[in-house]
């Protein structure tokens, strides 16, 4: 919220500073009475209001980078504080107004020739600070845009994961990284690196979608070019991991997706998918099979998502009573639990 602030609480406002007195501050427009006015602390009115100043007049400065820093602090998702919106005449002789977007700090940090290893390094707090604000992360493709440096960053991320290791912003400045260098060095531990995450926890969706990312979807690296390797080591990662916990979605999605983007068929699996899909069985547990691991004892079953699997393999198969059958069952199990 704009009236939280991790600045320094002893800081004058902007309209007592000498240094500031040649900028005119510009209040926020509001209407006279308006339905759902904002109670903004005085502190973030001050520092917005000489920021709409200074966007006024198109000043680039270090203080600007000041002045933004501090709004960030005191609101990080405050979007012009990062990018400024500009309208600009378009066509002119049809008097039509659109839009730009302005990185207006970005451009202030080129303008002064400012060292973007210091605006890094603010980035790095900023982002454990505020982790679910897009505008820092955003922010940070573009310093690595310049740097050409992305190697550090990874174990960056790892760290930033640590405090949250579901964040969306993080997972996909992540794969922005790996995609835009497409480094091989960047790229080599990434398989290693998901199974970790996947290990520290098996229902993390973001990890198993990052290792389909990896996997599946940006292209062919070398030793991953045999493909018909690559994918019975996958169904065997994902097995195991659903003899771990059955009833985990995300796993499923995986098996699920490896078949889909690969069109093989899901009949392949239906030995598999049975032995969750039916009630517990304590008999095949005592039974070693590496291709089609049991689940668990304890585990609760019959599981809802092998269930839907399994319905998916008969429709696939043109079995469509069987389909029909198995997804009312779906059904009574859903009425069951939800009683």
């Amino acid at each position: 919220m704009p009236s939280v602030s991790t600045s320094d609480d002893d800081a004058p406002f902007y309209s007592e500073r000498p240094e500031w007195s040649d900028v005119t501050p510009l209040a926020q427009y509001e209407d006279e009475k308006p339905i759902a006015p904002i109670f903004y602390s005085q502190e973030y009115k001050d520092a917005t209001d000489y920021f709409r100043g200074i966007v006024k007049t198109g000043e680039k400065s270090q203080r600007v980078l000041e002045l933004t820093e501090d709004i960030i602090r005191l609101n990080p998702a405050h979007y012009t504080a990062w990018s400024v919106v500009i309208p600009y005449l378009a066509f002119q002789h049809l008097h039509l107004t659109s839009i730009a977007h302005r990185q207006y700090r970005y451009e202030t940090l080129l303008a002064i020739n400012a060292p973007l290893d210091v605006e890094l390094k603010l980035m790095d707090e900023l982002a454990v600070l505020y982790l679910k604000t897009y505008q820092v992360w955003h922010h940070r493709r573009l310093l690595l845009m310049l740097t050409r440096k992305p190697a550090p960053e990874l174990k960056f991320i790892a760290k930033s994961l640590g405090a949250d290791v579901k964040n969306y912003h993080t997972w996909s400045y992540r794969q922005w990284l790996l995609a835009f260098f497409n480094d091989n060095e960047l790229w080599a531990g990434e398989l290693d690196f998901s199974e970790s995450m996947i290990v520290q926890d098996v229902r993390n969706n973001s990890a198993w979608h990052h290792r389909f990312f990896v996997v599946f979807q940006s292209g062919l690296r070398e030793g991953e070019t045999d493909r018909a390797r690559v994918i019975r080591r996958e169904l065997t990662f994902v097995k195991q991991n659903i003899s771990f916990a059955a009833n985990n979605p995300s796993a499923w999605n995986y098996l699920h997706g490896i078949l889909d983007i690969n069109d093989i068929p899901y009949s392949r699996v239906e030995d598999f998918v049975r032995l969750y899909a039916e009630p517990s069985n304590d008999a095949t547990r005592d039974i070693v099979d590496l291709e089609n691991p049991p689940p668990p004892r304890g585990a609760e079953l019959p599981c809802p998502a092998a269930i839907e699997f399994l319905a998916d393999i008969h429709e696939k198969e043109g079995r469509v009573l069987q389909a029909t059958e198995v997804r009312n069952t779906v059904r009574i199990f859903s009425v069951k639990v939800l009683t």
